[in-house]
Order: structure tokens, then C-alpha cells, then sequence
């Protein structure tokens, strides 16, 4: 895992480099659309999550999630007319996904596949594959999977006539390297993971365009360091759940330095430290720093792409963690790495 988190700065270079000249034909493809509908489960399903934001915010389109028992369970046709489909899959082998997307298109969808298997099933169900670039993940917590996942959301997205500098996606890799090599020597991620080794379970929470790397982080903490972790966003989390708050159960805040959550997100962390519990931030700039216990550094990138480098300070975290408590990251408990659903 340590070893693919060190990967995504390349990894992400690559994906950009192959994904951004598609960026017309996806617009071709999604003329006629008006929705996108996303497919996806697991690490996918929170990469497709900041799909949503970004589409939404910055495209102009409704993006929904896909309830995939209505296709493979209920077998029920809906009408998918003016509907992209966007099915994403880190292996493009998990069935449920296949099938999905094949139903999709059966009720009038156009259809896009992002994953990393050039050859699989779901590359070849779809319209359009759009292929990260990711090589071979060994680990399997995904990391580097799904750092090029969120790219290629994010070249959808300007196909999609997203009003946001597709020149900021050239400044993803470099930022991803330098927080891998930050968090790394930073005093605070020992601090965190000292701090963390004993508790139980944590709240992790951001809101908008960086909800996805909440959910994310909270996953990766529940995969590979066995926490009970629950990924919110900061307004589910007032609406009753931060009463689990506590001084046993710590917060982790996500933010951008920049955008229209980071106010909230720093109010939040103000309300945990009130309530007697730690908060710990990832990102958010000086102002999240200013009222939490640790801080982790973010990426130097708009709020639109801050997710890309976002979830690589919780990853080096996750592991760090995992390893401090003699827990083996890249063989976590009852998983494998492709999973099969119905």
C-alpha cells in the first residue's frame, strides 16, 4: 500500500496525459444527454460522489447515483432517455457493475466506463471507456486506482462543459508528490496516529466537492485499521450523529483551502474541540489548522481539484495507522480485491 500511494504521482500524470485529448468525444457522446447517472460501489462509489459535486456545481447537470438492485434484483426498465451512464469499476469485473451498465443502456442510456482494466468486461460494455492508467495495485485498500479514477471524473466533467481551468489538472501530479513527501515527514501525522492507536472509532466529515474524500478516508480506516469509522457530511453530522462525538471519539475534518464549505467545515471543528473532543484536519488551509489538534497538509489546488490530492494525506495516514497497530494495510481482514455482488 505505502508503495502504490508513492505510485499516484505518476500514475495521475499518466491518466491525465491519455484521458484529457477525449475530452471531445465525450462531449459528442453526451450531447443529447442532460443527466448523468453514476454506477459504482465501494471506493468507486465515493469517486463517483465527487463526480456528483463536480458535475453538479460545475456543469450544470443533475448527477444521480444508480441503484444497481433496481437493474439486477427488481428487473425493472426505467426510462433512461437523455441519461449518460457512467459506470466505474477499479478492475471493470465486478458483475453487478457489468450488468448495470448493460441494463442502462437496454432503457436508452449512453454509456461511459471508467476503470483500469483496458480488457474487461465493462471497458467493453460501454460507449466510451475512459481507462486510467494506474498499472497493476497489488494492496488491497485502492489508492492509486482511485487518485486516477477521480481524474478521469474530472476530464468527464470538462467534457461535460464544466466552467473550471483544465489547466489546474496539470498541477495534480506535482501536488500529489509533494504531500506524499510532506505528510510523510510531518510531525503531525506521528501525533495523529498516536493519538488514533487507542480509540475505537472516529467521525470523518467535509461536505461539497470534498464529501467524497471523507467517505473515502472513513472506508480506508474501517479496511485496513478495523475502526468504526462513519464518513459524513458536516450537515448529516449536526443533524444528530455529532452527539457520538466525544472525548473517545475523535473528529477528522476534510476541506479545500479555498470554496464555500470551508467556513462550515472550520465551524464544525470549532463545535468538536467545544464538546471536549479532538479534531484533526486534512487540509483546509491555516483556518482549519487554527482550531484543530493536528493538521495535515492539503494540495495548493481550487477547490474543483483540491479531492485529487485531498484523499493522499489520509491515505499515508491509513496506512501509518494500520501499521502502528500491527495490522497488515495491504491484506485487510474479509476482503479481496475484486469483489463480487448481486
Amino acid at each position: 500500500m505505502r508503495a502504490e500511494i508513492a505510485e499516484q504521482p505518476a500514475a495521475l500524470r499518466r491518466t491525465l496525459d491519455a484521458l484529457l485529448p477525449a475530452v471531445p468525444e465525450i462531449a459528442r457522446l453526451a450531447e443529447r444527454t442532460r443527466q448523468v447517472l453514476f454506477i459504482a460501489r465501494g471506493s468507486s462509489d465515493n469517486a463517483a460522489t465527487y463526480g456528483r459535486y463536480l458535475i453538479e456545481a460545475h456543469a450544470g447537470r443533475l448527477a444521480t447515483p444508480a441503484a444497481p438492485s433496481i437493474a439486477t434484483a427488481y428487473r425493472r426498465r426505467i426510462d433512461l432517455t437523455g441519461v449518460l451512464a457512467v459506470a466505474i469499476s477499479q478492475s471493470g469485473k465486478t458483475e453487478e457493475i457489468v450488468e448495470t451498465l448493460g441494463w442502462a443502456a437496454d432503457c436508452g442510456a449512453r454509456t461511459v466506463a471508467i476503470t483500469n482494466g483496458a480488457a474487461s468486461p465493462l471497458a467493453d460494455a460501454a460507449d466510451l471507456a475512459l481507462i486510467t492508467e494506474a498499472g497493476d495495485e497489488e494492496a488491497v485498500p485502492a489508492t492509486k486506482t482511485y487518485s486516477t479514477q477521480l481524474a478521469a471524473l474530472a476530464v468527464l466533467a470538462l467534457g461535460l462543459g464544466a466552467d473550471v481551468d483544465p489547466d489546474d489538472l496539470r498541477r495534480v501530479p506535482d501536488e500529489a508528490d509533494r504531500l506524499i513527501e510532506q505528510t510523510s515527514a510531518s510531525p503531525a501525522l506521528a501525533a495523529m496516529v498516536a493519538e488514533l492507536a487507542p480509540v475505537s472509532g472516529t467521525v470523518v466529515s467535509g461536505r461539497g466537492i470534498a464529501f467524497g474524500t471523507a467517505l473515502e478516508l472513513a472506508l480506508k480506516l474501517k479496511e485496513a485499521c478495523y475502526l468504526h469509522a462513519m464518513g459524513l457530511s458536516y450537515a448529516d453530522l449536526l443533524h444528530g450523529p455529532i452527539a457520538v462525538v466525544d472525548p473517545r471519539t475523535p473528529a477528522i475534518l476534510v476541506a479545500a483551502e479555498e470554496g464555500p464549505t470551508l467556513p462550515g467545515t472550520v465551524a464544525l471543528a470549532r463545535r468538536v474541540t467545544g464538546a471536549g473532543a479532538r479534531a484533526y484536519g486534512i487540509g483546509g488551509g491555516a483556518d482549519l489548522a487554527e482550531v484543530c489538534a493536528h493538521t495535515l497538509p492539503g494540495p495548493r489546488l481550487p477547490e474543483w481539484a483540491a479531492p485529487l490530492g485531498l484523499i493522499v494525506p489520509g491515505q499515508v495516514l491509513v496506512e501509518a495507522l494500520a501499521r502502528a497497530l500491527g495490522l497488515n494495510p495491504d491484506l485487510p481482514r474479509g476482503l479481496n480485491k475484486v469483489t463480487q455482488t448481486d
